[in-house]
């Protein structure tokens, strides 16, 4: 397969690197917590790598597994290290109480982290709307992304295929506002009674 870097030491790297590993692909994990990414590194095993933060990641597909607040600075501190890299935003920018969003419609994550990055770089929306613990399950499960860039897009298709995920593309970036607000849809359903172990999805009929 091949490597892919995860940026984040959280339980969303945990989820997505150990599903990753599992599959055949080599993980790079960076962190500004090196002791919890080292950790992380030996829980999911199969040859998991800890790389220096901030400095040019092995991967050409670059997980931002951090929080929203801090992705557009995370970013930035890597600077021209991520040119050429694409960069898939996973993160939920929610309200204090998880009923709305904190961006605005052109103003998505996704859309502020493309503008914040090195020129050549392409940022794609996905892994937003499935709960850590579906993913973890390692199960078939449906995902919505969205790129600017149609070879980008394809990229992280084939990426979560080899997952054992239905990867169903939405469209261009600005499509990473209607994402962030299918984690809100998720958590809404979840919260109401669905219960946590539920995932979005699209079934023809």
């Amino acid at each position: 397969m091949t490597t892919i870097t995860i940026i984040g030491s959280g339980n969303m790297a945990t989820a997505i690197g150990t599903r990753a590993a599992k599959h055949g692909h080599t993980i790079e994990l960076m962190s500004r917590n090196t002791a919890k990414a080292q950790a992380l590194a030996a829980q999911i095993g199969n040859g998991a790598t800890v790389g220096t933060f901030g400095a040019k990641p092995l991967g050409d597909i670059v997980i931002l597994a951090v929080l929203y607040a801090s992705a557009v600075e995370v970013v930035a501190k890597y600077g021209d290290a991520v040119a050429g890299k694409i960069l898939v935003d996973i993160t939920n920018p929610f309200n204090a109480d998880v009923t709305g969003l904190v961006t605005t419609e052109g103003h998505s994550i996704s859309q502020q982290i493309a503008a914040a990055a090195p020129k050549g770089t392409h940022v794609v929306k996905a892994f937003n709307s499935i709960l850590q613990g579906v993913l973890a399950e390692d199960k078939p499960v449906d995902v919505f992304f969205a790129g600017d860039s149609a070879e980008a897009r394809a990229h992280v298709a084939a990426f979560l295929a080899s997952l054992d995920m239905r990867p169903l593309d939405a469209g261009g970036l600005e499509m990473a506002y209607v994402l962030e607000w299918a984690g809100v849809l998720l958590v809404g359903l979840a919260r109401n009674g669905a219960g946590f172990d539920i995932a979005l999805g699209a079934k023809a009929t």
